[in-house]
């Protein structure tokens, strides 16, 4: 019998990409969906599926919460997503990988500081060229539609270069340290979670594969045991 563990990123359960591919709209939907795929799987596999708690746990909790999702998904969060805090203290982690954190920090910020600077150019660029009584007389306009626009791009462009590839939140540092210590693999679909787990040597499963895994897991099970049966 398989015998996996997991542990979970609120993306596993709240991801797009995820409920796109299993066909399904809404978000209370798929996670009620994927949250009977992993009951299945803990009652017939064994396959125990865990959160960080509390930072993941609370963050499932309000998402269900501010979508209006029915009592019955939060109460299969609490029954079949096994709860658990990191051991933060004990979990070792390699110093070569907190000085690449630090290096691949510093690169992101100086990307980061570039993006900002091209804004202010550009902003100032259109700003001069121009005529003063233009200005003048269309101060909201040139606010909204010439500053407002560079804002937008930026804020963009600034997320892509600085958020890209890190770990920019304790819940997902929490996802790392949980699945380090119990040897299980994560679920995420935030390439941040990705990267570094491939540097601790930590599985990584992509959350728009992981409940065609439960499935392939059950459907194969099933066999199985109509076989022996036979």
């Amino acid at each position: 019998m398989l015998r996996q563990r997991f542990v979970l990123d609120t993306t596993a359960l709240t991801d797009l990409q995820v409920r796109s591919q299993m066909e399904i709209d809404e978000l209370c939907d798929g996670m009620q969906s994927i949250l009977e795929l992993i009951a299945n799987a803990r009652l017939q596999l064994d396959i125990s599926c865990y959160i960080p708690f509390p930072s993941v746990y609370n963050e499932l909790q309000e998402f269900a919460k501010n979508n209006n999702c029915e009592d019955e998904v939060i109460a299969k969060i609490d029954t079949w997503l096994v709860k658990k805090t990191p051991d933060r203290y004990n979990v070792t982690i390699p110093s070569r990988i907190f000085h690449e954190y630090v290096t691949y920090m510093r690169d992101r910020i100086n990307k980061g500081m570039n993006v900002a600077e091209d804004a202010i150019l550009n902003t100032a660029s259109q700003c001069m060229s121009l005529k003063e009584e233009d200005r003048d007389n269309f101060g909201e306009e040139i606010e909204r539609e010439v500053i407002g626009g560079i804002i937008g791009k930026f804020r963009n462009k600034y997320r892509s270069a600085l958020r890209y590839g890190i770990l920019d939140s304790a819940p997902d540092i929490d996802v790392l340290l949980l699945a380090k210590e119990l040897d299980a693999a994560v679920v995420a679909s935030d390439y941040g979670i990705q990267k570094w787990a491939e540097q601790l040597a930590v599985r990584y499963v992509p959350a728009s594969t992981f409940p065609r895994m439960l499935q392939e897991y059950l459907k194969h099970s099933s066999s199985f045991i109509e076989d022996t049966e036979g």
